[in-house]
């Protein structure tokens, strides 16, 4: 185990590591989407309906900012944006604790959402930057994992804080948030390639937003990737509603949901090893259909054995598409427009955040619950289909990798 260890993390740049752990202690922090409904509803006295909204408010603010952070990316760097994103959130995030007012709180809320999903295309831009090609997958595997790890601390502690106290629930996100501009402050240098870097990059045509919307086969991969975030955003409404028709508690659906995070933290390293250099085509294939059937058993499920069960095949999917789909989006992204790129690609999730919810929600209204889990088998079918067409015909190698940008030592203290 200690050389698999050591094999899945060595040959990994500084600067990845230090990204890294900036992306864990973000997620270590991340207390307030966990108790936000809870705090509107039981500490505020707000209406299940405001708390809805207030929701919805929060992920239109991560659709909004996921275009204009791209474009930030690619224009001010890497660096500027992740800085201005954190610092921004910390602040927000505490403000949003002292709100009083219900029209204060929702705009502080979308201010939060804006501000915390801005990080996102230049911490992927940034990755892509600094790690060689062959180690991608890996890298992005390593993110996801610090992702889950730090996700399943953060929700485990918020209800312990807010036990005690709401507000500092707010206050320590704010803290470990601009603990994070700091640390990018302090040892990350800008990544961002030069236009004249080589031949290559100097030939490469200027890349605008119309640029990335008019390629084709990276629009279909965003296409097929809000279908992917669709099917797994129905886990954390659609998947609570149907348990509570059939009877069980929402301490039964926290434990069949920790199921989810467990099997992230426990596999996701040993399985990247697995994948990391097969073909990209079937693994994501494979992954399409795992999660679509993996949601489509929740039809028959009537335990927490079998619904834990289900959890265990999309949770696989999700392993395995993760940083093969990241992969392939750098992959198709040109050196110089990787910001725009990221930014669209995050769209497509932000996207399916708001829609996944109301989409569910209504499904299971109208049709019950299993026709949405047999909804989730078609989609999961089509997509991967899609993937299959895609990538037919996609060299295995080429240059939208680009070079890796080379760091800058003297810079890295800010």
């Amino acid at each position: 185990m200690r050389t698999a260890v050591r094999r899945s993390v060595s040959g990994l740049p500084r600067e990845f590591w230090w990204l890294w752990t900036s992306t864990l202690i973000n997620r270590l922090g991340s207390f307030v989407s966990t108790f936000l409904a809870l705090y509107l509803v039981v500490e505020r006295g707000c209406s299940a309906s405001f708390a809805g909204m207030v929701a919805a408010l929060h992920g239109l603010g991560g659709v909004i900012s996921s275009i204009g952070s791209g474009v930030l990316t690619d224009r001010l760097g890497r660096r500027p944006t992740l800085l201005v994103a954190q610092t921004s959130t910390a602040f927000s995030v505490a403000l949003l604790g002292f709100m009083q007012h219900p029209a204060a709180i929702a705009a502080v809320a979308f201010v939060v959402g804006m501000a915390s999903n801005a990080s996102r295309p230049a911490v992927q831009a940034m990755m892509a930057d600094i790690v060689a090609p062959q180690d991608r997958v890996r890298a992005f595997a390593l993110n996801y994992w610090a992702i889950n790890l730090g996700f399943a601390f953060s929700s485990l502690a918020a209800g312990l804080i807010a036990e005690h106290s709401y507000l500092i629930g707010f206050l320590a996100e704010g803290t470990m948030t601009l603990a994070c501009a700091v640390l990018v402050f302090l040892k990350l240098p800008e990544s961002r390639p030069e236009q004249a870097a080589s031949g290559a990059a100097a030939a490469e045509p200027a890349v605008g937003m119309g640029t990335v919307l008019r390629d084709r086969r990276y629009m279909s991969v965003v296409g097929l990737s809000f279908l992917i975030a669709l099917i797994f955003q129905q886990s954390s409404v659609a998947l609570p509603v149907a348990m509570g028709g059939n009877g069980f508690s929402s301490s039964d659906y926290g434990m069949v949901i920790a199921v989810n995070g467990v099997l992230i933290v426990a596999l996701q390293i040993p399985v990247t090893r697995f994948i990391e250099h097969r073909d990209p085509q079937r693994l994501l294939v494979l992954s399409a259909l795992l999660a679509g059937y993996g949601f489509g058993l929740t039809a028959f499920a009537g335990s927490i054995a079998v619904y834990a069960l289900t959890v265990c095949v999309w949770t696989v999917a999700e392993i395995v598409n993760s940083p093969t789909q990241m992969g392939l989006v750098v992959r198709l992204s040109p050196v110089h427009g990787r910001g725009r790129y990221q930014g669209v690609y995050t769209l497509s999730w932000s996207v399916a955040a708001l829609v996944a919810p109301l989409a569910g929600g209504t499904v299971i209204d109208r049709f019950g619950a299993a026709t949405l889990w047999a909804g989730c088998a078609v989609v999961g079918s089509v997509a991967a289909a899609g993937y299959w067409l895609l990538m037919r015909g996609l060299p295995a190698a080429g240059p939208v990798d680009g070079p890796v940008a080379a760091p800058e030592p003297e810079r890295i203290a800010g």
